[in-house]
């Protein structure tokens, strides 16, 4: 392990923080920076039930499991327009911002990788590089837009003075945001303390003169901040990585070992409110660019429908969602996109334990207060025995790298050169969403 290797790998742990060569002045970001913010749901979640399809056909194949359409004495779903619903479990959440024309959701979106493991599929979108090919797992497609970000120098979302870019909420440094930039990494499943100023002290003599000076105690700086933020809130009511396996006996089978292990080590959507109010407390005064991950959407068994196991992940991401677009503010709020998406959707026909299984294309999320689409946006198609993948699967219409790629120019303002740079080897594909 080389030394500077070590250093980083041992503050991370003093500080309760990860890092990778923090350098230069402490900034804030002003409110009319553009800022980017990416959620992962780990485990495949069930776009059908998110986006619920008009017709006959989606409710023959799901007879235990499909929204049904609101009516006056049913709860069901929100009707988006003449072809798709939102499930009913977003009715105080999204669904108010979709009226505001701040959500708006992208049908038959996804990667080309058709292997259905969460494990593969998960890392190419972190990956965000060219579907074939030699793959290089130190370079995440959000580490490369911070790199096009600070290059550029001044006018951009990104100070090249700054080690202050980016910053993954998660246990360790994810996939996609992995690179040359650095890039902080901070745990929501403990509140983070005011360093520890006798380690500061040493640690501080022992560097002093040598490079690495710099970056320690940037590192202790960092830290106390980040406790002195979320000390605003209330202590953090996460505290597992896993979200519960639907209830059923079938949960305790070696399905359930994959279950909880397609979430990699995510924090579970219980609880995702408080926690998004403190992401959003540090996007608004310090970062352009963020990651976090939820766990909990792997449903093989048990998924339930309008109310169940789904439909309360889903109310509790989409409060959280909700929540941090409040917490921003309005000002930080117009100038924000917030993207969510997942590995892969799930089959269009429900299985024999009342769930679904991994699919194909998936839903993904827009949100911001500045979006410029309707509800629903990108390619799309009737759900129909004939359209499906493979006869069991949504398409995908939407390649994400296309998508991620138009949307990010517009929102970053970079040139085609600058976007080959994140994405390469793609054509980058507006869908009017901002």
């Amino acid at each position: 392990m080389q030394r500077r290797h070590f250093v980083h790998t041992g503050l991370a742990g003093a500080l309760g923080m990860g890092f990778a060569g923090w350098s230069g002045r402490l900034l804030a970001a002003p409110a009319g920076t553009p800022r980017f913010l990416l959620v992962f749901l780990r485990g495949g979640y069930d776009a059908s039930s998110l986006l619920v399809p008009a017709g006959s056909f989606y409710r023959e194949v799901r007879p235990n499991i499909a929204i049904p359409p609101a009516t006056a004495t049913v709860k069901g779903a929100l009707a988006l327009n003449a072809d798709w619903g939102l499930h009913p479990a977003l009715e105080m959440s999204i669904w108010p911002l979709v009226q505001k024309g701040q959500a708006s959701f992208v049908p038959f979106a996804g990667t080309h990788d058709t292997t259905r493991s969460h494990f593969e599929t998960q890392d190419t979108i972190e990956l965000g590089q060219a579907d074939t090919g030699r793959r290089d797992f130190g370079s995440g497609f959000l580490n490369r837009l911070a790199a096009v970000l600070q290059g550029r120098g001044g006018g951009g979302a990104i100070s090249a003075e700054s080690g202050r870019d980016a910053i993954a909420f998660t246990d360790q440094l994810p996939l996609v945001l992995r690179g040359a930039v650095s890039v902080a990494n901070l745990s929501l499943k403990t509140d983070p303390k005011p360093g520890d100023e006798r380690l500061r002290k040493a640690l501080a003599d022992m560097y002093r003169g040598h490079a690495l000076a710099g970056p320690v105690n940037e590192a202790f700086a960092v830290r106390e901040e980040a406790a002195r933020d979320l000390a605003m809130g209330a202590p953090s009511a996460i505290t597992g990585a896993s979200a519960a396996s639907p209830s059923s006996s079938l949960a305790q089978a070696p399905m359930a070992g994959e279950m909880v292990a397609a979430n990699r080590n995510a924090i579970n959507a219980k609880g995702f409110e408080l926690e998004a109010r403190r992401i959003a407390r540090l996007m608004r005064e310090r970062y352009a660019l963020g990651f976090v991950d939820v766990g909990g959407w792997d449903t093989h068994v048990g998924q339930g429908a309008a109310t169940g196991y789904l439909a309360s992940r889903l109310d509790e991401l989409g409060r959280g969602l909700a929540a941090y677009a409040d917490e921003l503010g309005d000002a930080a709020w117009r100038n924000t996109v917030v993207v969510v998406l997942s590995e892969f959707g799930r089959t269009a026909r429900e299985n024999g334990n009342r769930g679904t299984d991994h699919g194909h294309g998936s839903v993904h999320w827009v949100l911001g207060g500045s979006l410029a689409a309707g509800p629903v946006a990108g390619e799309q198609q009737a759900v129909e025995a004939r359209t499906l993948f493979q006869n069991r699967d949504w398409p995908v219409l939407n390649e994400y790298r296309a998508t991620l790629a138009g949307l990010l120019g517009r929102q970053f303002a970079l040139s085609a050169a600058q976007l080959e740079q994140v994405f390469p080897g793609v054509q980058a594909r507006s869908l009017g969403l901002l």
